[in-house]
């Protein structure tokens, strides 16, 4: 399976708005979570499935709702129903393979992002959809399988640490961006890091196995823009809409945020230039490398060609050479070529060839 496009045959010929998941089930249940808060209270806990989360909303309250696992239909047609989602958004929810997008509707915001992780052992980058929807009193999270990204937000309300409990659901929604976009940036840094480390052994190490790993980030860079570049795109879109569910107190948190994507995306390019810097600086040490073995191969065929040419001379079946019957012919055969041999070598090393 290609990794940068996902297998959308489920999806041919079907008409806009149908629900069909693009890519692989990663759940076998999903998983219902509702958390609900004020600055003084605060309820916490998993349910069996939407209808019962949908009798504990609290006009009053901050209600998060977040489910585990995509592949439930009724569960997302019941989430069109009850938030006035349009199907459009729906099917947009169910493609994990769909760029990174804000839209705007009159009931909502939505955002579709990813979430960017590596496997333990594994320098190979993996995405997963997440969907945040806010609206008037409440925040929908869709993610593919269970991720603890926003654990840390969940800390914070739990403990009441900071604003996030006296401030409304669109300053969740921002804190819960925030939290994904330091994994964006804690994830570039260490891609960053041995990226710049190479470049110390670029001049030491002349191996293939260099290379591949250069090739490896490149590749994981790439990957990596793919879900980074349209996520500060549409923050420039949002500042710029004002009939939007995030309040003007808010906004600065929203700029604040759009100033750290900038941030990362310039990362990603920077580190992306370096390693294609990194590729052609290889290939031009291969290439003088095998410029200096065939300098050095040259010199030494161009000494032996005058010295075989005058063995050659002598080695023929010729009756009458003058110089066969001389007593000290060998002698001064052997006199020429050491004269001859180190003249040249000489010449070439005043000339800084060798």
């Amino acid at each position: 399976m290609a990794r940068f496009l996902k297998d959308r045959s489920k999806a041919k010929g079907m008409v806009p708005g149908s629900l069909v998941l693009i890519g692989r089930q990663k759940m076998d249940k999903p998983i219902v979570q509702l958390i609900r808060y004020n600055e003084a209270d605060l309820l916490e806990e998993t349910v069996g499935s939407f209808d019962e989360v949908r009798e504990k909303l609290q006009a009053e309250q901050v209600n998060w709702i977040n489910i585990y696992g995509l592949h439930d239909l009724e569960t997302i047609k019941q989430l069109g129903v009850e938030f006035k989602l349009p199907s459009l958004l729906l099917e947009d929810m169910l493609n994990t393979d769909q760029s990174p997008k804000y839209e705007n509707g009159e009931s909502y915001d939505a955002f579709i992002m990813k979430i960017l992780h590596t496997e333990e052992g594994s320098k190979r980058i993996h995405a997963e959809q997440i969907t945040l929807v806010l609206g008037e009193n409440y925040v929908l999270t869709l993610q593919e399988r269970k991720a603890d990204v926003f654990e840390v937000v969940r800390e914070r309300i739990r403990k009441s640490k900071g604003r996030i409990r006296a401030r409304g659901n669109d300053y969740l929604a921002y804190a819960l961006t925030d939290a994904l976009v330091d994994n964006y940036s804690i994830l570039i840094e260490n891609i960053g890091r041995q990226v710049e480390d190479i470049e110390e052994r670029l001049f030491k190490q002349m191996d293939s196995k260099l290379v591949e790993e250069i090739y490896q980030f490149k590749t994981e860079l790439n990957y990596i823009r793919k879900a980074v570049r349209p996520m500060r795109e549409f923050m420039t879109s949002l500042l710029r809409t004002e009939d939007t569910f995030f309040q003007k107190k808010n906004i600065a948190y929203l700029k604040d945020l759009s100033d750290l994507l900038v941030q990362c995306t310039e990362a990603v390019e920077m580190y992306n230039n370096m390693t294609s810097d990194q590729l052609n600086i290889y290939n031009s040490n291969m290439s003088n490398r095998m410029n200096e073995v065939m300098k050095t191969l040259t010199i030494f065929a161009s000494i032996f060609i005058p010295l075989t040419f005058i063995a050659g001379i002598y080695g023929m079946n010729f009756e009458y050479i003058p110089e066969l019957k001389f007593k000290y012919g060998y002698l001064v055969f052997w006199i020429i070529i050491l004269i001859l041999g180190g003249g040249l070598l000489i010449y070439f090393k005043r000339k800084k060839w060798l």
